[in-house]
């Protein structure tokens, strides 16, 4: 079987190496599933400036969605990686586990979430009730666009992460019950 190695700088592009230089800059580190979008060389760039477009939805949306995605999709890494900036976004670790399962008691972040969970598993479709509920929850079609790209974008990861199984070097997400 095929493995995967979380390539360092000096094994990637001269794109992946100026992203690699950013990342570490911003966040300290690289982390091994950026890296993993190296083996493409354009793929770090593209998909980074693909995650920091501007959009309708706040970063704490933005990490209940990642957090509901993730869970959906089965992917431990980004689990792990959201959980703990969740918590950096101000969700306390009880918030997260309710995200995980497409859950809020704040009712626009319900509506949000459970849309988010509902297109995940059914592929783009959702029930009528939950569409109704994020619009009725005050988000509008541009929001609706923002939230498909963003379960877009976490999907891709989830998906290379479940496919390639690279190191996750961030604090494990704790199971749900």
């Amino acid at each position: 079987m095929t493995t995967f190695k979380v390539p360092v700088r000096e094994e990637v592009s001269a794109s992946s190496q100026q992203s690699f230089d950013t990342l570490k800059k911003v966040l300290g580190m690289v982390p091994n599933l950026y890296a993993t979008l190296a083996y493409s060389e354009n793929g770090l760039s593209r998909f980074l400036a693909f995650q920091n477009a501007p959009t309708s939805l706040s970063n704490k949306e933005k990490e209940a969605v990642n957090l509901a995605v993730s869970q959906v999709n089965g992917c431990q890494y980004c689990l792990s990686a959201h959980t703990m900036l969740g918590k950096l976004n101000g969700f306390s670790e009880e918030e997260i586990l309710l995200l995980r399962k497409g859950q809020s008691t704040i009712p626009k972040m319900h509506a949000l979430v459970q849309l988010a969970k509902d297109l995940t598993e059914n592929k783009g479709h959702a029930a009528p009730a939950n569409l109704e509920a994020f619009f009725e929850a005050g988000y509008n079609k541009g929001n609706l666009v923002d939230l498909l790209l963003l379960i877009a974008d976490k999907t891709a990861l989830n998906y290379l992460h479940n496919l390639t199984e690279v190191p996750i070097d961030f604090p494990p997400a704790p199971e749900l019950n």
